[in-house]
């Protein structure tokens, strides 16, 4: 899924292909692959839409607004932020989940977020490689069709993991206000068996908000970073699914 131009790779399979079909599909000397199917791209962006809304709303959530002047009845700001703040998390639920489903049934693109092959020395080699590239302690970058190797790293801990911990976390502390009887307390309500105290999970919540912030500020830089010194196309790739390689 991953391997590099420097060994027979799935790149270089898929890049002869293309030069051997023929490039009255493609323009001259700029290959292009298709790796993101629709759903991917879809879920890709209703799930940042939902993330952006969510911080903003948990931040203000955290930290409320102070008392505003006028008749109580009138002024229902923390309603409606606490109100786009649960709807943006079950949005978010919903689409993750739309996204593990699409892991099973999508092209294998579809699955480098949800693991990793820790098992093989190769795919160490390319993180350390990936590592020294960013750092710009490389001269060339590997050409891969999907991610590479330190962004599947990235992608499967800053946000599958993240994510998940967040919509789990989320659905216990929304379960406090339904009541055990609630079929949100029923699937997440064990979490107050691990801290019995729900102010616990409230900061756990809190911090993970702020490791998201982190990753989404990384993971913007690095896309761009990509799009221009790697020579292919990452920003745009998720727009339109296909992967330009400009060299």
């Amino acid at each position: 899924m991953m391997d590099a131009v420097a060994r027979p790779t799935e790149t270089e399979a898929d890049l002869t292909k293309i030069a051997a079909d023929g490039a009255g599909e493609h323009v001259v000397g700029r290959p292009t692959v298709y790796v993101y199917e629709a759903p991917v791209r879809i879920c890709h962006w209703v799930n940042a839409l939902s993330i952006i809304v969510l911080m903003l709303t948990g931040y203000f959530i955290g930290s409320p607004l102070p008392t505003v002047a006028g008749e109580a009845s009138a002024n229902f700001v923390m309603g409606y932020i606490r109100f786009a703040h649960f709807a943006a998390g079950q949005v978010l639920a919903v689409f993750f989940l739309a996204r593990i489903f699409w892991a099973f049934v999508g092209n294998h693109h579809s699955r480098q977020i949800f693991y990793l092959p820790l098992h093989r020395r190769q795919f160490w080699r390319e993180v350390l490689h990936e590592i020294r590239w960013y750092a710009f302690l490389e001269r060339e970058p590997k050409m891969y069709v999907g991610h590479n190797p330190l962004a599947q790293t990235a992608m499967f801990t800053g946000f599958t993991l993240f994510v998940a911990f967040m919509i789990v976390t989320g659905f216990a502390l929304y379960s406090e206000g339904l009541g055990i009887d609630s079929w949100q307390h029923k699937l997440f309500g064990w979490l107050f068996a691990i801290w019995p105290n729900s102010q616990d999970v409230h900061t756990w919540h809190h911090l993970g908000m702020w490791a998201l912030v982190t990753f989404i500020i990384v993971h913007i830089y690095a896309a761009i970073r990509e799009d221009i010194m790697s020579r292919q196309s990452i920003i745009s790739s998720m727009i339109s699914g296909e992967r330009q390689f400009r060299d």
